[in-house]
This record gives C-alpha cells, structure tokens and sequence, in this order.
C-alpha cells in the first residue's frame, strides 16, 4: 500500500482529532466569544464552515475537515489538498446538482454545542453600526489605501448595511469582477449547465469537425490538478475514433469549428501571460507549460493548437488525419447537417466558478461571461457578454449605478463597480434562499489557506482562516471583496474599494488589516 500523504493523513485522523475536541457548555461560550484577542481554532472551524468548507453542520462535529486540535500545519496541510478546487471541490464527484448551501453561523455554532435561536439569524448578536465604524473608518484613512477609497459591510443575515463610506461610488473593481461574472452566469445558464465539445462529421464525406463550446478546462494532459474532473480531449479522441472505426473510416480530414464566438479574440489589454485570446475552442487554456492556473506562457492560436493535439490522439487510436497538402486541421464551420461522433461536457458552472474564484483564472472568466451572453441570446463577445452581464443583475435587481462591464475578467480598466453592488453580490450568494449561487461563496479564496490568499495573511492574523474574499489587483488598484465571520460568529460580507494606491503590498496588507478587524470585532 503506498504510503499516505499528509493531506490523506489528516484527513484519516480528523475524526479522532475532533472528539478530542472539548464542546464549550452554553453559557460560557459566548462571554469567550466577545474577546477580542486572537481567535481560537474552534472559531476558525466555525468560519470556515461557516461559508462552505463544510456543506453540512453536522459534519463539524462529527468529521470537519478541519483539525480542530490547534495543529494548523495539518489544516494547512488539507487546505492545499483542496487547493485545486474551490471550498466544496466538486471536482469529478459533483451530483450534478447545486451546491449544498452553506449553513448559517448559528447553524455552525450549533455543530459546536452552542444552541441557535433560529434556523436563520438567532444566537451571534446583530453588529452596532457605530461601534464598527469606531475600528474601521481610522483604517479607512490609512494614506497606503490611495485618494479614492470605499467600503461597505452587510449583515448576511439580516441583509441591512452595518457600515458604509463611498459605497455606490464606481471605481475599478479589477478582478472582484468576476463575483459579477460568476453570479450572472449562474443565474442565466444555471448552475447546473455543462459546456460541450464534440467530433461531427459532415454527411457523405469524411470530414471530421471538431467543435469548440466554448469549454475553458477542457484538457489534453493525462495527469494535473484537473485532469480527472475535466473534460478529457483524449477521451473525446477515443470516442470519435470508435465511432469513426464503427463507419469503416481510419481516414479523415480534420478541421475546426469556433463560430460560436464573435468579435475580437484579442483582449484589450493585449497579449498577456494572464490570459490566453479568447476562442470557443482550445485546450489547457493555451498554455505553454505545465501549470494550471496563474501567469504562464500562452498560445497565440490556441484553438488550431487544440485541433493539432486532437489530430495527434486520433492518430494514436488509429485514424489518420489530413492530406497530402495540407496535414494541419484548418478552420471550417459544421454545418446543420453535421452528423454526431463524440463529445465531452465540462464540470458543471458552479464547479467552474469555484476554480475561477479560489485562482483568479481570467480564462474561465471571460469564458463564463460569454455562457451568459449566449443566455442571454446576445452577441457572444467581448461587448455582447458585458450587456449581458449588466442585463442579468438589473433582472436580479442589484444596485447597478456607476457600474460598467467591459470584461468578465476585470482585466479591462474601463470596469467600474461599487462596492455596495459587490457586497449585495455576496449576500445574495450567501442568502439561503439561492442555493445556486453557493459556488459563489464557497469558491472564495480563504485567507492563509488558499488560492490568491495563500500568502496574504499571517498564522497569527485574526482574519486566517476566518476571511473568504476575492482579491483585485492592477497597477494602482487594490480591492477585496468577501465574507467573514465576526468575534460573535456572525456572517458579515464585506468590499473594499481602493484607487491611485502606490505601494500595492502596503495597500494590500491595509485591506487584509480591515478585513481581520471586522473578524475579531465585537462591535455589539
């Protein structure tokens, strides 16, 4: 038997380690929980499942994920596990459905021997508007956040503003853009919707088409993070060979299909190592080495790069592919009389969103933006996914002024937000009553655990493991935008806005001091 690594470790003696775990009586708990001081693992447990980590109550005190001894290295150690996915990862395992919702903080603190008044609301105190603003508006000025700055905070229960500077102004939101994306996208195609890549072949003929549905994760590779959960085009090879073997065929001509997207392929910001041009069809996401997510070298065709490695795995099952001229597949577009061979479906959107969340991934962003532009019945491009965008949330009747889509990613500096529209995105995630926006919430990076928070906040921070927030970051911008749980175990979101900063880690380490003073706050 091979041995384990420290991740399956972990998560093999979690239960042992949870029923060594003390349950704290009813009455003492909550005079522990208005301290202010440094936040006790059990809290930290709370937080997290609070938003996702864990999908049920329940399972805090019975199998939690997290390890509830105070060992923070094992914590760490089943966070990066995780890593791959957002907070629920979905991965090859989804039922298909909506993600399960994430309890409310009672709910948790119930998993923890603490009583709830209610289902939704009940033991955690409401939080005093002025007693926040006395820890956050001296924050608030720091001369590191830059001359425009703004910050909203909600109550995720009650769903009323508890803290407010500059909340409807529009300023650019860079990649906490993709909260927007991600909600609109769930909401006009579902959060079940699968995106599909197939083989077809053209009636009395041997062309074969491969037809690109706009899939950003479909994979060639054999091994990676994703390569069990995505779309295989090695499987789709397989498939189309079978079919093709079945028709007494082992040689075609290949060609490719990416008529599904209109417009510009270029971003405006132009070539760039954070995203690859946008087509309905290409593998890997265009990458030139290994990785998965972050900056990395990119294809400057990536859908001719695809229908290559997809004429390479046909060959290898036996079929040959092109002709004596001209043996690189070229562009064509199916016809209607286009007869099916294979195909391969994406993870559904949610798991998407939670992938694009936890890393930032700007090609699965604009790829989600132009899923809600065909929706929508829209031009699927760049300006056709950005009236899309709008339309879907004016429709969801979220506060919109001052606000511009000119990308899914928030690569585009003609973007603008509010925060107070970020925050009522994340509430409405949050809120119990749209399950199908749970990947909203549960794909946020959690701070000092995972994707583009990893190594944001210190082991000491009273925000680790406790904030959930999406981070943005251009030249001279820094924004982050996310949930929380307070000293009391009350689930705040929160969006801070900032432009014209200066020193990007001084802006940075100033957001993730605001965000840590709301989680440690007592503020009743």
């Amino acid at each position: 038997m091979p041995e384990l690594k420290p991740w399956q470790q972990t998560r093999r003696h979690v239960g042992k380690l949870l029923r060594r775990l003390p349950k704290p009586s009813a009455p003492t708990l909550p005079a522990a929980l208005r301290t202010p001081a440094k936040l006790k693992t059990w809290q930290v447990t709370a937080g997290a499942a609070t938003v996702g980590i864990a999908v049920a109550a329940g399972a805090v005190a019975a199998a939690g994920p997290w390890d509830s001894s105070g060992q923070r290295t094992a914590e760490r150690d089943w966070a990066a596990s995780q890593d791959a996915g957002g907070g629920t990862d979905h991965g090859g395992r989804t039922s298909g459905r909506a993600p399960s919702a994430a309890p409310s903080a009672p709910s948790v603190l119930r998993g923890l021997g603490v009583p709830a008044a209610s289902a939704h609301g009940g033991s955690a105190p409401a939080v005093d508007g002025k007693a926040l603003a006395g820890v956050l508006d001296p924050l608030l000025k720091a001369k590191a956040l830059g001359p425009e700055r703004s910050a909203v905070v909600i109550d995720a229960v009650t769903g009323r503003q508890v803290y407010g500077k500059g909340g409807d102004d529009g300023l650019t939101p860079a990649s906490t853009t993709k909260i927007a994306t991600a909600v609109a996208a769930l909401t006009a195609a579902g959060a079940d919707h699968r995106i599909t890549t197939k083989a077809v072949v053209e009636p009395d003929s041997k062309e074969v088409v491969l037809v690109g549905g706009g899939d950003p994760t479909l994979t060639a590779r054999k091994d990676g993070p994703y390569a069990d959960s995505s779309a295989s085009l090695r499987e789709l090879a397989e498939d189309t060979a079978r079919a093709l073997k079945d028709r007494g065929a082992d040689k075609v001509t290949l060609t490719y299909d990416t008529s599904l997207y209109t417009g510009e392929q270029q971003h405006p910001i132009g070539p760039n190592e954070n995203l690859t041009l946008v087509s309905a069809l290409m593998a890997d996401e265009g990458r030139l080495d290994d990785s998965s997510s972050g900056p990395a070298p990119r294809s400057g065709d990536p859908a001719g790069d695809a229908a290559k490695k997809f004429a390479e795995l046909l060959e290898k099952e036996g079929i040959k592919t092109g002709t004596k001229d001209k043996e690189d597949p070229g562009p064509s577009k199916a016809s209607d009389r286009a007869e099916p061979l294979a195909k391969v479906e994406s993870p559904p959107l949610s798991a998407l969103v939670e992938r694009m969340l936890t890393h930032s991934d700007n090609d699965i962003a604009e790829a989600l933006a132009r899923q809600t532009a065909l929706a929508a019945k829209e031009p699927v491009s760049f300006d056709g996914a950005g009236k899309a965008i709008d339309a879907q949330l004016k429709k969801a009747k979220l506060p919109l002024a001052g606000t511009e889509f000119a990308d899914g990613s928030g690569l585009d500096r003609a973007d603008r937000s509010s925060a107070e529209l970020l925050a009522a995105l994340l509430a409405r995630a949050a809120d119990p009553a749209h399950p199908e926006l749970r990947s909203v919430v549960t794909g946020l990076p959690v701070a000092g655990f995972t994707g583009t928070l990893v190594d944001r906040y210190p082991k000491d921070s009273p925000g680790t493991g406790v904030v959930r927030a999406k981070t943005g970051t251009l030249t001279g911008v820094n924004t982050l935008a996310g949930t929380v749980v307070d000293a009391e175990g009350r689930l705040l979101v929160f969006a801070f806005m900032t432009t014209g900063t200066t020193d990007p880690k001084a802006a940075q380490a100033a957001l993730d001091q605001m965000a840590s003073t709301v989680a440690k706050c007592g503020c009743r």
